[in-house]
């Protein structure tokens, strides 16, 4: 419910388009399938994705209007503990959009926000091929939270190592990414901003070893697992 008015407020404010809330009620339906919570899957490809973050050359994290209104500080956190930028990306993008995204996360702690003067393209036929050539277009690891598969697609054959935040495990962006996170985008950067924090502190080598060990495929067909265990606990409790 307080990420529902976070996203409407979203609207009001112009970060976060009418099509957002649309995308936020699919997000939740999902979540109530996995009870609400951070997964062993979720919590498994999020280090891994940690991880990558920490290891990157230059990690990048995407922000769209839905990400903006709901975990601003999160993302500002995350990119201050990985080094990471922060550039705003949106499908349904306006000028006035752009900037007040990138106002709003300055608000939040973000002293350098991406997105405002792209000048880069990448191979698509909407406004998200809209880039910065320091940002999403040079980047080796590129964060996308809430993510559409197309863009996803398009970045993992250019050969970046794409991670997703999508609480529905058989979409195309979760199929498509290097590491899929199927968990709720303000659990997933709160938890990651964490394991960063420790992370940090490890050997190059043993976060090398996590990047090497993972295994997407396992992390959805976990997050599926994790649904139908759910279901049939759910389904337990209404039975008897």
């Amino acid at each position: 419910m307080l990420a529902r008015e976070k996203v409407a407020a979203g609207v009001k404010m112009g970060i976060t388009s009418i099509q957002g809330l649309i995308a936020q009620g699919r997000g939740e339906s999902f979540d109530y399938l996995i009870g609400e919570r951070s997964t062993e899957s979720a919590l498994y490809a999020e280090r891994a994705a940690v991880a990558a973050l920490l290891l990157a050359e230059n990690p990048v994290i995407s922000v769209n209007g839905n990400v903006a209104a709901l975990a601003p500080e999160k993302v500002v956190a995350l990119a201050d503990i990985t080094g990471a930028k922060i550039e705003v990306n949106l499908f349904h993008r306006t000028d006035t959009r752009v900037h007040l995204i990138i106002e709003h996360l300055k608000a939040s702690g973000a002293s350098e926000v991406l997105g405002k003067n792209p000048d880069a393209s990448l191979d698509l036929s909407h406004d998200r091929r809209l880039v910065s050539s320091k940002g999403i277009y040079t980047a080796d690891v590129v964060l996308v939270p809430l993510e559409d598969g197309d863009r996803c697609e398009k970045l993992v054959k250019m050969g970046k190592t794409v991670i997703t935040i999508d609480l529905n495990p058989l979409s195309r962006t979760s199929r498509t990414a290097t590491i899929s996170i199927v968990d709720n985008v303000t659990r997933a950067l709160g938890n990651m901003a964490k394991l960063a924090q420790e992370m940090k502190k490890e050997k190059k080598e043993e976060l090398v070893k996590l990047i090497t060990s993972y295994d997407n495929k396992k992390a959805i067909a976990g997050a599926i697992s994790e649904i139908q265990e759910h279901l049939k606990t759910m389904i337990a409790e209404v039975e008897y």
